[in-house]
Formats: C-alpha cells, structure tokens, sequence
C-alpha cells in the first residue's frame, strides 16, 4: 500500500463534538478535506449552522447535530440514531468538547466542578460507549481521539487555578490509554492528542494575562494556529496510524519537552 492511501479517509463517517467552532472546526475540516462526510455536534445550533454552512461551501458533506453533551446519559443515544440514519455507522469519533473554569481550589465551586468533569471526562466516556458498542465492535474497527491537553501532562503555572480543568484532561488521558488496552482486541484505536495553547475562545482570557510568558518558555516560541492540529488529527484517524494505540501526542510547540 502507498503512503497517499494510508491516509485515505474518503467515504468514512466522523463524528466531532465540539466541531462548530475553534479547534474542532480546525479539525472537521481536515478530515473533510480528506473525504469524510463530519457530523458535527455542539450545543448552540446558530453556531452549527454556520459552521456547516461553511464546510459545505468547501465541498465537505457536513450535518450539525444541537446536542448539550453535559447531559450525555439522556441526550447521546439519540445523538448516535440521528448521525448514523444521516451517515451511516461512525468509523471515526474526535471527543472534543469541554469546558473550563477558573477558581482558587480553596474556594472553587462544587457545580463548577462538576460542569467541568461532566463534560470533559462523562461525555467521552458515555459517547465512546455508545459509538462503540454499537458502530465499532461489530465491524470491528474504529478510531477514537480523544482530545486532552497539556494541561492534563503538569500542574499549573504560578496564578492559574483551573484544577478541574487539569484534573479532568488526565483523566482523559488514562481513559484513552485504558479503552485502547480494552478495545484493541475489537480492532479500535484510542489516542489523545494534547494541544497546548491555542487561541480561542475558552483560553482568551488566560493569554491575555499570561500569553507572552508561554511564548517564552515554548521551544518553537509561538501558540498553535489554525493548521497546527489538521495533521495530527488526520494521521490519528486515518490507517497511517494502524499500529498506534493507547498513545499521547503533544502538539504543543514543544512546551511539553521541557
């Protein structure tokens, strides 16, 4: 087999939460470029408009599903019934949504707490469950990504305090290594990537105050852009990874090295 279809993505169905805006979109698109029909699926259905809307203008078959992952127990069932009778069966499942909040743990919130782990460590676990109980095992392949952060890899820097955030993103990590260890038999990969500081909507605030400082201590001394995850994503889904599992790939500008 040659390299170009090693990452032969054509006709396959991913689903990507998350995927109306930010990285997700970033990676929607990449696997749209790459011949997948996307499912996209967040929570605010203007935003999935346009974000679909703007896919389909690039010539990627692309469906927006208003979904509130936070509610996954109740709402992923029928999230899973609505892609594949859009679709068909799911071949590949980016876990991207999720959600921070900043507090002194002294004083951090109890709800935020659990809004935080509710959708960054409950939603991957119930839609990785369904998706692959029901559209994995029986054919007996399958790609999940899950996506982490560095912040899963450390503890925080001086005056940042978003411990649920860093907690659950190494939450995320085991959980990948360990669904990987208990579906490789089935033939389903599990890998996480680990972005680092990108812009967006959810780390604005933090750069803001602390952006020029991880520049600084960043080898490749800048954040991650729009391209900086299309790769990674399209390698992890795609048959060029089919001997990767259980794995963690920083894309972080090699902050993580240090």
């Amino acid at each position: 087999m040659g390299v170009q279809q090693l990452f032969e993505l054509s006709g396959r169905v991913a689903l990507v939460t998350g995927g109306s805006r930010g990285l997700g979109l970033q990676m929607a698109q990449a696997l749209g470029e790459m011949g997948c029909r996307v499912a996209l699926v967040a929570r605010k259905a203007d935003e999935l408009a346009e974000a679909e809307a703007g896919l389909k203008a690039q010539g990627i078959e692309a469906a927006g599903f208003a979904c509130d992952l936070q509610q996954a127990t109740t709402v992923v069932p029928a999230l899973v019934d609505a892609v594949v009778a859009r679709f068909g069966d799911i071949d590949i499942l980016v876990n991207n949504a999720g959600a921070s909040w900043a507090a002194p743990a002294e004083d951090y919130p109890d709800a935020a707490w659990r809004k935080v782990m509710s959708l960054n460590v409950d939603a991957p676990f119930v839609l990785s469950r369904e998706v692959g109980r029901r559209c994995m095992i029986p054919r007996r392949r399958g790609k999940i990504v899950n996506i982490a952060s560095a912040a899963g890899l450390r503890g925080t820097a001086p005056g940042v305090h978003t411990i649920a955030y860093n907690t659950s993103k190494a939450a995320l990590i085991n959980f990948t290594r360990t669904l990987a260890c208990e579906w490789g038999p089935h033939g389903i990969h599990v890998n996480a990537i680990c972005p680092g500081f990108f812009p967006s909507k959810m780390s604005a605030g933090l750069l803001d105050t602390i952006g020029d400082a991880v520049i600084a201590r960043t080898p490749l001394r800048r954040l991650g852009g729009d391209e900086d995850l299309k790769g990674a994503i399209v390698f992890l889904a795609s048959g060029a990874s089919r001997h990767i599992s259980g794995q963690v790939l920083p894309v972080d500008g090699g902050a993580s090295a240090l």
